[in-house]
């Protein structure tokens, strides 16, 4: 099985001085290339220079995550792709564990390793945790993390599970899979993207799993922090753009009851005197206003599966009845 490495980078040379020699040493037999998002750094000088063996993949624009990887994988032939973040820190033999789950179940699709903290590394990571899942209204939330409660790595989600969603700091998907779904949907430019991808995965019944055995370190955030409230506006704007394509049954009971809920998150962030991101969320109501025609026209498309979600809505189990450990969910 060959596994092709791809790390999406856009002004990322200090990230990729700091990161990239780990993914070198520990990925004896993987294809490495970075996909660069039309940087306007010294990163191709100093891959060029410093880390020769890499390959390298020009877009001619900055993309973001979904369009900049569908772009790069169309030039790369391989089994498994790896898309990579350029702020992560792999370890020893973290392909192993990824090999044999491909080559021992053919349906397994897609999977994620565990993700801890680079910068706290007892904990989980924000993006990924050891797995993610949805609520019935398009919140996601992971094994280890729900909102911003993130948990201890104790060793109590070391086991292989089946999830939802993988993360797409460090995701590993089928080459033919990745085709059959047309890619990520690039209207998403980042963020949700590859919820949007694992959803229509498991639409289509494959399978997608976390291997904690495979651990890897992130630094999160190095290219859009939390607090900046362009990332409130993707965030919010691709998770409804992302349910009307994939859910099931009476989508606009759905939407509405999600839209009040970002009402209810806009209410906070006035409290919080975070006015920008009370107006992010605002501009990505209009925006999705904008694209649901277009949205509509792709879910007719698209198949959808009733029964997704472990949890009815973890913004009541968390906020209501205060479950914030995913065990107790």
């Amino acid at each position: 099985m060959k596994i092709a490495i791809a790390i999406l980078n856009w002004n990322g040379a200090k990230l990729l001085q700091e990161f990239l020699p780990a993914v070198i040493t520990h990925s004896e037999g993987a294809d490495l290339y970075v996909i660069d998002n039309a940087s306007t750094d010294h990163s191709i000088d100093l891959i060029k220079t410093q880390f020769p063996t890499v390959n390298i993949i020009l877009n001619s624009e900055n993309g973001g995550y979904a369009k900049g990887y569908n772009d790069g994988l169309s030039q790369i032939a391989a089994d498994v792709y790896c898309l990579l973040n350029n702020d992560i820190e792999v370890t020893a033999n973290w392909l192993a564990p990824i090999y044999a789950t491909f080559n021992a179940e053919p349906n397994t699709a897609i999977i994620q390793p565990k993700i801890l903290d680079y910068k706290n590394k007892k904990y989980f990571e924000y993006a990924g945790a050891a797995g993610g899942f949805i609520d019935k209204y398009g919140y996601p939330f992971c094994r280890g993390r729900i909102f911003n409660t993130i948990e201890q790595d104790n060793g109590q989600y070391n086991s292989n599970l089946d999830i939802f969603w993988a993360t797409g700091a460090c995701l590993f998907i089928r080459e033919n899979t990745f085709k059959a779904l047309n890619g990520f949907d690039e209207a998403f430019f980042a963020h949700m993207e590859e919820i949007d991808l694992c959803w229509r995965a498991k639409n289509l019944n494959y399978n997608i799993k976390c291997i904690p055995e495979t651990k890897v370190y992130h630094v999160g955030g190095a290219t859009l922090h939390a607090s900046n409230p362009n990332k409130t506006y993707l965030n919010f704007r691709n998770s409804l753009c992302m349910l009307v394509k994939n859910a099931a049954r009476n989508i606009f009971i759905t939407i509405i009851i999600r839209m009040l809920l970002d009402g209810l998150a806009g209410v906070q962030f006035l409290l919080q005197l975070k006015f920008k991101h009370f107006y992010a969320i605002l501009r990505a109501h209009a925006s999705f206003y904008s694209r649901l025609s277009s949205l509509l026209k792709q879910r007719k498309k698209l198949v959808q599966q009733p029964n997704y979600f472990k949890t009815r809505s973890i913004v009541w189990e968390y906020f209501v009845r205060k479950k914030q450990n995913f065990k107790i969910l």
